[in-house]
């Protein structure tokens, strides 16, 4: 019984000593970080729910919903508070700043070099505080997540939309206290669309800065996905009001890693679309189990090596006022003629996108070796393909990271990950793709082919990848 009243008042002066210091942490972060810090974000849930239950659109959801479902309007109102409850998130700033980043930080150093560029960082500091910024991204691994959010960390605290995948304990909880919100993906009820539409809305009314993969998922086969115009074509609609015309802006942003952490998941995926047979839970969980026991065994011996580069470059942010301007009818259209404009939009987007990939050594290397038609190639022809490879990026705007640095010692940082992939080896004067190397050659070099200029060609024709539709960049 003493222990037990130990223990009771143990846990009561434990909650009070983290309600008194909390808020003292979490002003402390916001003072280290000087982040943009939308105040939105800490509004209360119960808050949240109130205006979207007073939402008259909502509202007029709930009711078309009942007469074409024969349910009554009070079972579709407890489905809109049970999409709500799903969505809403709950922002906490010492989750945020003081856990999520530094446990970030420590992640992803970890297993990568992590590099962040900016296309124009001054036009991003001179935006008015009132605007609006909504960020696109391509989407590589689910890594990005993290990565994205410990770049901008310094700039803005990033609210995301978030698929299915992560509703399970307790990442479902670690998300919401990000601040993200979650979107249930091919999911056609029209009353659930409305209240995602309207509770994106309210945000983005409310200066909330969001954070958005264009492409609606992962890269399977490491090409540009052609872009998906849902979440977008919400925050578009606060422009409904002519004063948030002015307000909104685009910020696109690229990623690319040396290495992609799911990357033989996401071809095993791919693969499975075609019909091939996909190994057995047993055998992934023992591919798991060795990479685990692998990789802690490097730890333990100290023989640990990082995975190459993890790059984000953020693009110059884009004014969409002009847009506005030479679509004032938008509102106006039929529902097929202004998502078509809408998508004209993202595909101007995804270009600007595809133009700020970043190119780390291994896609770099591998798409010097998706150019050659034969599997054994000199070392002396794959360093001069590089060369100019690398020349090509310089005059073509691409992202060549570290590109001051000498081809030989790019190569060497690739080499490092491809040959303890067992992706190359090896042979005489040379290098020799491996037979089960080649889908994940294809794979990183297929991440900035189209920054190649006149290598495209050779680099698309050697894809051992099944080709896919992809984003049209110019």
């Amino acid at each position: 019984m003493k222990t037990l009243l130990v223990l009771l008042a143990a846990f009561v002066l434990l909650e009070i000593a983290v309600r008194w210091y909390a808020p003292r942490w979490g002003r402390r972060a916001l003072m280290h970080f000087r982040g943009r810090m939308d105040r939105f974000k800490f509004a209360s849930r119960a808050a949240v729910r109130t205006r979207l239950l007073e939402d008259p659109v909502i509202a007029e959801a709930i009711h078309a919903h009942a007469v074409a479902t024969d349910e009554s309007e009070l079972a579709a109102m407890q489905r809109v508070e049970t999409y709500i409850r799903e969505i809403v998130p709950f922002f906490n700033v010492v989750a945020y700043y003081q856990v999520g980043y530094r446990l970030a930080g420590r992640l992803l150093n970890l297993f990568y070099k992590v590099t962040v560029e900016h296309e124009d960082q001054a036009a991003l500091e001179r935006l008015p505080r009132q605007s609006v910024l909504v960020y696109l991204m391509n989407h590589r691994s689910n890594a990005d997540y993290v990565l994205v959010s410990y770049a901008l960390a310094g700039q803005v605290a990033i609210s995301y939309a978030v698929g299915e995948w992560a509703r399970a304990f307790p990442l479902e909880h670690i998300f919401k206290s990000f601040g993200s919100y979650f979107v249930r993906r091919r999911y056609r009820e029209p009353l659930y669309h409305a209240v995602l539409e309207r509770y994106v809305q309210l945000i983005t009314r409310e200066g909330v800065t969001q954070g958005i993969f264009l492409e609606g998922g992962l890269t399977r086969d490491g090409r540009l996905k052609s872009p998906k115009i849902g979440l977008l074509d919400y925050v578009l609609g606060i422009a409904r009001d002519p004063a948030y015309r002015y307000r909104i802006h685009i910020v696109p942003l690229a990623v690319n890693y040396d290495r992609v952490l799911e990357d033989r998941s996401l071809l095993r995926e791919l693969a499975s679309r075609e019909g091939r047979t996909r190994p057995s839970r047993l055998v992934q969980f023992g591919e798991v189990a060795r990479y685990l026991w692998w990789n802690a065994a490097r730890l333990s011996t100290r023989r640990w090596r990082r995975y190459g580069r993890a790059a984000v470059i953020v693009g110059a942010p884009m004014a969409l006022d002009e847009w506005f301007l030479h679509n004032r009818d938008l509102f106006e259209l039929p529902k097929p003629e202004r998502l078509a404009r809408v998508q004209a939009l993202c595909d101007h987007v995804m270009s600007r996108i595809g133009m700020l990939v970043p190119v780390t050594p291994v896609p770099l290397a591998c798409a010097a070796v998706q150019s050659f038609d034969r599997d054994f190639i000199p070392r002396a022809e794959l360093l001069a393909r590089m060369a100019e490879m690398r020349d090509a990026l310089l005059e073509l705007n691409g992202r060549a990271v570290r590109h001051d640095g000498g081809i030989e010692e790019t190569f060497e940082r690739a080499w490092r990950m491809l040959r303890m992939r067992r992706v190359l080896a090896a042979d005489g004067e040379g290098f020799v793709v491996l037979p089960h190397g080649r889908e994940l050659v294809s794979y990183y070099a297929n991440s900035v082919a189209h920054l190649l200029g006149s290598y495209e060609t050779a680099v698309r024709l050697r894809d051992a990848l099944p080709a896919t539709m992809v984003a049209g960049i110019t």
